[in-house]
């Protein structure tokens, strides 16, 4: 491969590249149908023109036959006369405008035919012109629906670093916090009010057990004379008797004289 047939090549993709980045969708079709319509006006001139020479052709068709006949009336005319002379010019007359007659026949089918074809073009045209409107519609819509939501797409993936989008999350996070604390705040105080109670509760059950002992102390009272009552029961099952103190000092002068 030559060096100037890969610059061409490189020139030719980058050309190609930038039309494509150039081409917008919406111009490209309005442009489009405007061509479209243009091609149209001119096949329609084409038509007309066409229509024009072929009534053209057939009005000298119909000329050069019209002198055809009058020239073969006239040369029967000159026969039944006698004048065979005059009878033959005016045969040789009648073949001229005859032979000019059968050209212009041949040409006029021709342009019958063109002309045919050209309608038929005409109308198909017309038929394919319609449905691009409709079409050209449709992409426009379907074009700018896209371009709607690529702008959109990048407006959200933009969201996230713009300062507006920050704010609102510095907001949000403001608002979550001041929930925590106000959240706090009323757990703390619930806290709070639980052991106050907890406290009432505690300091009743001593009041109450200390009134219970003040009510028991009371009642035993008259029965011991201010006795207390034997450290455990089995004191207080089988007491054992006392020793009066006459009796332990009369054992004490006992033990005295027995060692004399």
């Amino acid at each position: 491969m030559g060096l100037f047939d890969r610059i061409g090549r490189v020139v030719r993709a980058n050309l190609n590249d930038m039309v494509s980045k150039a081409e917008d969708p919406e111009k490209i079709l309005e442009q489009a149908i405007i061509d479209m319509q243009e091609d149209l006006v001119s096949l329609r001139q084409a038509v007309a023109q066409s229509i024009a020479t072929q009534k053209r052709t057939e009005q000298q068709y119909n000329k050069n036959m019209t002198e055809a006949n009058n020239w073969q009336q006239r040369a029967q005319l000159a026969l039944t006369k006698g004048d065979e002379n005059l009878a033959r010019e005016a045969l040789q007359r009648k073949k001229n405008f005859g032979e000019t007659a059968a050209q212009l026949k041949s040409q006029l089918d021709q342009q019958a035919g063109q002309v045919e074809t050209l309608k038929r073009n005409l109308i198909g045209l017309e038929s394919k012109i319609s449905e691009a409107k409709t079409k050209k519609d449709m992409l426009k819509s379907r074009a700018a629906a896209a371009k709607a939501n690529e702008q959109l797409q990048n407006t959200i993936g933009n969201l996230g670093t713009s300062s507006a989008m920050g704010a609102f999350e510095r907001m949000e996070e403001k608002v979550l916090m001041m929930e925590a604390k106000s959240q706090s705040a009323a757990e703390l105080a619930g806290a709070d009010l639980e052991s106050q109670f907890k406290m009432l509760e505690s300091g009743s059950g001593v009041d109450d057990e200390l009134a219970a002992m003040k009510a028991q102390m009371l009642g035993a009272a008259p029965q011991s004379s201010g006795v207390l009552p034997p450290a455990n029961a089995n004191q207080t099952a089988n007491p054992q008797p006392a020793t009066p103190p006459v009796d332990a000092e009369l054992e004490e002068l006992r033990k005295q004289i027995n060692q004399y």
